[in-house]
């Protein structure tokens, strides 16, 4: 596993001086300074901007308002339904635990059991250590995995005394809390269902567990990545892309609160029966900018070849962050390559620098689709979806698109594919892309030839092998013979 680490060269005091001050409540006077206005400014890590301060309520307290839809269920009850967490039963695993399959009954006790997930997280996720005495300007470490699993967050908490203590923890409950609370507010066909949680601290454990609906097709980084998988057609890329577009639309646009996803990617796009797209693990989502501000100033988290570069650079968390990371899905799902490998040739392992070599509008275009796709799709719609997954790799985050407006381009490629823009390469394409590989060829003919002669000459010395064993064989049974006569 290899961790990319981000050294604040600040104490935390410095960072809150940088951080502009919040706007105050508006419940206290406009006479009065606010005593808190720092803390709040430490807490919302927010900059300023002009705009209106009218405050919208919060997910913990539209929380309040949701949590009597979740179910409550008790531990025992989830080991029941997973056969006491049978191995038999574990669909997915990850960092942070596992996933199994159960059945549980509706709520009113009628009708057949619903097949569900439920998420069990490990005890690894819930340790907290002691680190040591730390002093004041000791800058703060982030740092961010390879592998997908979250952060090792390090929290500063202040005694009655000048020094501080550190303490390092795993962020799983905290992450367990936000997802509970996030899922439990949210409500989108393209977000997965939470049907409820379970709790436990005991004295031997500490037990934090989540219950959703079932998505039986697993993800779409299966479908695009396992080749033990058919090949996902064409239509349907386009579907699960348009699907999962509204719904980050939503989370951005659609609720009194604006929602930052922070780790989208292919992974946690969940496929049911009909392949419909749901969005899943909220556990790094975060509410957006307060009123008059531009971004959340946070600890960069995510999986590494999707955070949005602004974001990475300067810890600054926007609704654009999001959108870099569809447009990196984007190009997966053109591709049917994962954003980074590493068993591919140098100039072929990073995802978006290796597309950059084929413009949408290029003939060579072709040279970056799916091969398993064959000639089944609309190369047009295809050129589309390309330059809307550019718009979303833009540098410069302010210059991205919004996810509506993400939303409505896709339907317009699909419109495309639907009403029949060419399919596959053309044959000028084809021959273009020919004639530009010629050149390789003959470079690598002599290299071919070599290869060919080397493996004949190795066969044509096998040969002379087994003939002399052969010869060996016959000259012992000759000798053989000869001293029994």
């Amino acid at each position: 596993m290899q961790c990319f680490y981000y050294f604040k060269d600040k104490s935390r005091v410095a960072r809150e001086q940088k951080s502009a001050p919040a706007i105050p409540n508006q419940s206290r006077s406009k006479g009065s300074p606010s005593p808190t206005a720092k803390k709040t400014s430490k807490s919302s890590g927010s900059a300023v901007s002009t705009g209106s301060s009218q405050s919208h309520r919060s997910i913990p307290a539209l929380f309040k308002e949701k949590a009597q839809n979740l179910q409550v269920f008790t531990f025992n009850e989830l080991r029941n339904i997973t056969d006491n967490f049978n191995r038999l039963n574990k669909i997915g695993e990850g960092g942070f635990g596992s996933v199994y399959k159960g059945y549980i009954r509706p709520r009113n006790r009628r009708g057949d059991r619903i097949p569900v997930a439920v998420k069990k997280l490990n005890q690894n996720g819930l340790q907290v250590w002691p680190v040591q005495h730390l002093q004041d300007d000791t800058p703060t470490i982030e740092m961010i995995c390879t592998d997908g699993s979250r952060i090792y967050d390090v929290q500063i908490i202040p005694t009655y005394s000048r020094i501080i203590i550190g303490v390092v923890s795993r962020q799983g409950h905290k992450q367990w809390m936000a997802e509970v609370q996030f899922l439990a507010v949210v409500e989108h066909p393209n977000l997965v269902k939470l049907i409820g949680y379970c709790a436990v601290d005991g004295e031997r454990a500490i037990q934090r567990l989540l219950i959703y609906e079932l998505m039986p097709n697993k993800s779409l980084e299966d479908h695009l990545f396992n080749r033990a998988y058919p090949t996902l057609p064409w239509n349907t890329r386009l579907n699960i892309a348009l699907g999962v577009a509204q719904g980050i639309a939503y989370l951005h646009e659609g609720l009194e609160v604006q929602v930052i996803y922070r780790d989208f990617k292919a992974s946690n796009v969940l496929l049911d029966n009909d392949f419909n797209p749901k969005l899943s693990d909220f556990g790094l989502a975060r509410e957006g900018p307060a009123d008059g501000h531009t971004h959340v100033s946070t600890a960069v988290v995510g999986t590494y070849g999707y955070a949005a570069p602004d974001y990475i650079e300067t810890g600054h968390l926007t609704i654009k962050s999001d959108v870099w990371s569809f447009g990196v899905v984007l190009y997966e799902i053109l591709t049917g390559r994962r954003s980074l490998e590493t068993n591919r040739p140098r100039g072929e392992q990073k995802l978006l620098e290796w597309v950059r070599q084929f413009p949408p509008d290029s003939r060579r275009f072709s040279m970056i689709m799916d091969p398993r796709l064959g000639n089944q799709y609309s190369m047009e719609a295809a050129r589309r979806i390309a330059k809307l997954a550019d718009s979303c790799l833009i540098k410069q985050s302010k210059n991205r698109p919004s996810m509506s407006e993400v939303v409505e381009a896709l339907k317009q490629a699909i419109q495309t594919s639907e009403t029949g823009g060419t399919t596959g390469p053309t044959t000028d394409m084809i021959e273009e892309v020919s004639s530009s590989t010629d050149l390789d060829g003959e470079r690598n003919s002599d290299d071919a030839r070599a290869s060919e002669y080397s493996r004949r000459r190795r066969a044509h010395l096998e040969k002379l092998r087994e003939n002399a064993d052969a010869t060996g064989r016959r000259r012992f049974m000759l000798m053989q013979r000869a001293k029994v006569q």
